[in-house]
């Protein structure tokens, strides 16, 4: 896949990848990924990377992996050159977990919003307002919830805080895990001016494994989308129980 930039090229490359916090597998069994994922995230590329289930910290992991990382996983997973912006979602007994967001443009600002539905899933969106050679973008962080009703109220809430938090004339990604196995939510998305790449055909994201939907996506507005990639094979498989998504758009 070509490598394009704003500066040489106008096209704005957005990632969006559910790092599963880290760790792959079960009890002894598991493995600790985030090294592998920090070397990933720098081949992705791209001038946007959303992240969700994201760690701050966990005492437990910490305590059982050696080579856990001493800083938080968003300042571990950022490039060289990368500003790193990170908001929790939920509390643990032993940590913290959220979004994050990394981009090798100046941010100039940013707000999460608690979207939980029910207090059994602590969910949030993580907003950030970025300068691309002098222009405003505005990109948002979701990870949805599980269930139907759920995501509904959640894009309700979004579409709120877009009208409140987003001049209409601003550019707007709109990216992460939306845990939506249909089209309502497309739907939903486009009824306030939200689209992505048509051509999504074979964009399956989860599980890794065995791709049989695509759970992660990029909506824009005030952006026109022209490319969807999704890295494959063993080794983007071995990383997390998603595969990342990478849409670039003209600016």
């Amino acid at each position: 896949m070509t490598v394009a930039h704003p500066s040489d090229s106008g096209i704005l490359r957005v990632a969006t990848y559910n790092i599963h916090k880290g760790v792959q597998g079960l009890g002894p069994a598991r493995r600790l990924e985030i090294h592998n994922l920090g070397l990933a995230v720098e081949q992705l590329d791209a001038d946007i990377v959303c992240l969700q289930e994201v760690r701050k910290m966990n005492r437990r992991e910490a305590q059982y992996f050696d080579r856990w990382p001493e800083v938080s996983q968003a300042e571990y997973l950022a490039p060289e050159g990368y500003e790193s912006i990170y908001r929790t979602n939920a509390y643990t007994r032993d940590g913290e977990h959220g979004n994050a967001l990394l981009t090798r443009w100046p941010v100039l600002g940013h707000k999460h919003e608690d979207i939980s539905d029910h207090r059994f899933e602590q969910r949030g969106l993580l907003h950030v307002e970025i300068d691309i050679q002098g222009r405003s973008v505005h990109a948002i962080v979701v990870h949805l919830g599980l269930i139907r009703g759920s995501r509904m109220r959640q894009i309700a809430q979004l579409q709120r805080f877009i009208e409140r938090e987003v001049p209409p004339g601003a550019p707007l990604v709109v990216a992460g895990d939306f845990n939506d196995w249909g089209g309502q939510i497309k739907r939903m998305l486009g009824g306030f001016g939200l689209y992505e790449f048509e051509d999504a055909a074979g964009m399956m994201t989860y599980p890794s494994r065995l791709p049989l939907a695509q759970l992660d996506h990029v909506y824009v507005r005030g952006l026109t989308p022209c490319g969807l990639h999704v890295p494959k094979g063993k080794i983007w498989w071995r990383m997390s129980d998603h595969l990342p998504l990478i849409a670039e758009f003209k600016l």
